[in-house]
C-alpha cells in the first residue's frame, strides 16, 4: 500500500480502516471502532490514556505509521 488509495473522504476512510484491520492482525492495536455518520466517519483507537474520535485523514496517518514501522 505504497501509493495512496484513496480520492475522496470515502476511499480515506475505507483506506483508514483497511490500516486498522492490519494493525489489528498485527498486535500494534488493541482495538479501533468506527463511527459512521451521513457525511463522514469518526474513528477511535483507543490506548492507556486516552480515546478521541480521530478523523479519516487522522486515523490515516497514525495507523499507516503504525504498519509502515512494523515492517509490514
Amino acid at each position: 500500500m505504497n501509493q495512496p488509495q484513496f480520492h475522496d473522504e470515502l476511499t480515506l476512510s475505507e483506506t483508514a480502516e483497511k490500516f486498522g484491520k492490519k494493525a489489528l492482525e498485527l498486535g500494534l492495536i488493541p482495538s479501533f471502532v468506527v463511527r459512521y455518520f451521513r457525511d463522514s466517519s469518526q474513528f477511535y483507537i483507543p490506548n492507556e490514556t486516552e480515546s478521541e474520535p480521530l478523523t479519516p485523514e487522522e486515523a490515516y496517518l497514525r495507523l499507516r505509521k503504525l504498519v509502515e514501522q512494523s515492517g509490514q
